[in-house]
């Protein structure tokens, strides 16, 4: 599955209109039989600057993988998701009418009705009519996940995800297709055919190169048959609030016959819309109109697909020198239907938007392209107007494939948006380090006894989880689920990663308000109410609550920030109460979570059992790096934990502790972990012999997931992921001996 363009976050997602499971939407456009060809090989790594080749980048190959093939995304951002993720209770667009306003457009307010059937819809759109030839069910279930906002790709027969933009959402697409997206406000989701696809297609054609433009989400695929070639750019606009996804389809030399396949679908391929096809008594061009309650979707362009059993379908010949283009596009019904946006103007805007922000990033060191690609991950996984940062843009793509380890990411979790931050810090995105600060400020406002781990990226409260029961989930993985129950859980570390980021910011000059500091107190005093609690951990257990060492580690590092900003900043605290509780949990750590037996600190207190996320301690300076107990940890870690490969599981599943069925692969940030420790404790060796490989699993656009199956040689997990990328940074910057963090 690969992350293709990145919508805006701030706008309603066309894309989750498009994706689901049985007669979800899609707008799928590729080549007529477009496949792979065997053993094609393709670059994992991020564009090079010279030649805007992964392969330039760093010469790996590796065969396409089912997963790659054959993921598909649902998205649809959820208030104003600039990541991906969105309340789950407004998925697939409900609610966002009021947060995007559409563009008023010359197109008429009442559509004749299309002779192929499409039928005037009520609302902006037209008076009258009746659903449209594509607005039935289809018999297709493909694979869910779910971004808010995000676009998906595909071939007729393996929607997947893309689309470009401004922070934005994610998109899974096979390398043999265009995309198949996802338009809307809130989160949708995913499916086998006729979940909403665009498809095109010539007898045996090939994809000959895919790649971002230098330094952007703006997607190029290049496309070569019997008869010509052509080269397809696809992107989600930046600069206005629009929320649309661009198609442009250029003919490089000869003629390939393109055809392509659109099927709308609201709300988790629940709501039907309403199909009308409109004509701007301006131009006199025709556009397809969908709607559904306050969710509306308009197809602008040349050629536009006919409706056909329950879909539109079409066909069209490109030629070396023509070019078309469309825009697919979310408003809210109430309100026009707004006009085509510009093509080229739109295309420059987005590129400079994205390499402009890149620009602050000066090349430095090795793994830079990696580096630069995961940060344009964060940054696109940041909602551009509240500054919620995903940890994900997807729901439900599965940990183990059909199995149960399949959760909803589209949210933001304090942890990870606090290590986000310090990445950002580190390479000098300090405007995205304050937004941050100011979302988190307006999130946990109100009684500290109310905190959350984690809130919608406007700072929704109600993420309780609940399954859907009508979807198939990807390779047959269920349940899928929007939401995550997790929200209601207990993890103590949480408060310490989001002190250590603070205190970060304070080191770079960043100043205190009449707000943050209180809260930073409030928090402090939370964790010391709770501090006899036992919790479920970094790792969310859903088993029985334990004491687990790095929590009671990440407390230490709480009360440690709190006596700094005391004592090295002047602001005002109970520094003596706060040293009083850093000490205790210092000597508790020593007594209960580190066995002497086995020379290591372990999971939990006095247990045998050790976890992956003992490599933090060093990070936050618990320990040094290279200190006897933490050299003794990592031994004790590659001989349980650290399989064949070198990679490492977070910890062993077998027990049931979690509480869900054993089985699942190694965690690629647990990996780059053990990477900045090799590094930092001078084994530069095994530093960059790990770093190889793990990058080297990286799709060939860059981008990572969750886990990686070393047997199925595949990503698994929601993608891309935060964590995953924000871990690279940080493993690049160790073999760099760049941002040595504190100890």
């Amino acid at each position: 599955m690969d992350w293709l363009c990145l919508p805006r976050f701030d706008s309603p997602s066309v894309f989750s209109a498009l994706l689901g499971g049985p007669g979800h939407g899609r707008w799928l456009l590729a080549p007529d039989g477009a496949r792979p060809q065997a053993g094609e090989p393709i670059g994992t790594g991020p564009e090079a600057e010279q030649g805007n080749d992964p392969l330039d980048a760093q010469q790996r190959q590796h065969p396409v993988s089912t997963q790659e093939q054959n993921q598909a995304v649902s998205s649809d951002p959820a208030t104003h998701s600039s990541s991906a993720t969105g309340q789950a209770e407004k998925a697939a667009g409900t609610g966002g009418a009021a947060r995007e306003a559409g563009q008023p457009g010359a197109a008429g307010e009442a559509g004749q009705p299309d002779a192929i059937g499409e039928g005037g819809g009520p609302g902006a759109a037209g008076e009258a009519g009746q659903p449209g030839a594509d607005a039935g069910p289809s018999e297709d279930a493909a694979g869910t996940a779910e971004a808010s906002g995000g676009a998906t790709s595909s071939t007729a027969e393996t929607p997947a995800g893309s689309g470009s933009g401004q922070s934005a959402t994610a998109d899974a697409l096979p390398r043999n297709a265009a995309i198949s997206a996802p338009v809307h406000p809130r989160p949708a989701r995913h499916h086998r055919q006729p979940s909403g696809t665009a498809a095109v297609g010539e007898p045996h054609a090939v994809v000959v190169k895919r790649t971002y433009i230098v330094s952007t989400f703006v997607l190029q695929t290049r496309w070569k048959s019997s008869t010509g070639e052509a080269l397809i750019t696809e992107f989600m606009p930046v600069g206005d609030r629009r929320a649309s996804l661009v198609r442009r389809i250029e003919g490089m030399s000869g003629e390939m016959k393109i055809r392509q396949e659109l099927i709308m679908r609201f709300h988790y391929g629940d709501v039907v819309p309403w199909v009308n096809r409109v004509k701007d008594e301006e131009s006199g061009k025709e556009s397809i109109v969908a709607i559904a309650g306050p969710d509306a979707l308009v197809l602008h362009g040349d050629d536009l697909p006919r409706a056909s059993e329950r879909r539109h379908q079409g066909e069209f010949i490109i030629k070396a020198g023509e070019k078309i283009d469309y825009e697919l596009c979310w408003f809210p019904s109430h309100q026009a239907v707004p006009p085509m946006i510009d093509v080229d103007a739109a295309l420059a805007e987005t590129v400079n938007f994205w390499q402009n922000w890149c620009s602050q990033f000066p090349p430095q060191g090795d793994y830079h392209h990696m580096v630069k690609r995961s940060l344009l991950v964060l940054r696109a996984m940041t909602h551009e107007t509240t500054g919620g940062i995903v940890a994900a843009p997807t729901t439900s793509l599965p940990e183990s494939f059909g199995g149960e380890r399949n959760w909803d990411y589209r949210y933001v979790w304090l942890r990870d948006a606090a290590l986000t931050l310090e990445s950002m810090m580190t390479h000098g995105y300090e405007n995205e380090a304050l937004q941050w600060r100011n979302w988190l400020l307006r999130a946990v406002a109100g009684d500290p006894e109310d905190l959350q781990i984690m809130y919608g990226v406007a700072g929704e409260r109600d993420l309780q989880e609940r399954i859907i029961e009508h979807l198939p989930g990807y390779e047959g993985s269920v349940p899928v689920r929007v939401g995550n129950g997790a929200v209601c859980q207990y993890q103590a570390d949480v408060i310490g990663e989001v002190m250590v980021a603070l205190e970060k910011l304070r080191n770079l000059g960043g100043t205190e308000d009449h707000f943050s500091w209180p809260l930073q107190k409030a928090m402090l005093h939370y964790i010391e109410k709770h501090f006899d609690e036992k919790d479920q951990g970094i790792w969310e257990m859903r088993g029985p609550r334990r004491y687990f060492t790095h929590s009671r580690v990440m407390m230490w590092a709480a009360f440690d920030r709190g006596v700094r900003a005391v004592r090295e900043h002047g602001l005002d605290g109970k520094a003596v109460r706060w040293t009083e509780l850093r000490d205790r949990l210092r000597e508790e750590v020593m007594e209960h979570g580190f066995n002497r037996e086995i020379n290591s600190f372990t999971q939990s207190y006095d247990s045998t059992e050790v976890d992956a996320s003992l490599l933090v301690l060093p990070q936050v300076g618990f320990v040094k790096y290279d200190d006897d107990l933490m050299l003794g940890t990592v031994a004790r870690l590659e001989q349980e934990l650290v399989e064949a490969d070198g990679l490492i599981l977070r910890y062993r599943t077998a027990s049931g502790m979690d509480g869900l069925a054993p089985g699942e692969h190694p965690f690629l940030a647990c990996c780059f972990w053990l990477v900045e420790q090799y590094a930092r404790s001078g084994r530069i060796g095994d530093a960059r012999d790990l770093m190889d490989r793990l990058v080297g699993y990286a799709n060939d656009l860059g981008l990572m997931a969750e886990e990686y199956d070393t047997v199925n040689k595949r990503m698994t997990g929601n993608f891309p992921q935060a964590f995953s990328h924000l871990a690279l940074i940080r493993a690049a910057d160790a073999i760099n001996g760049h941002a040595q963090d504190v100890v």
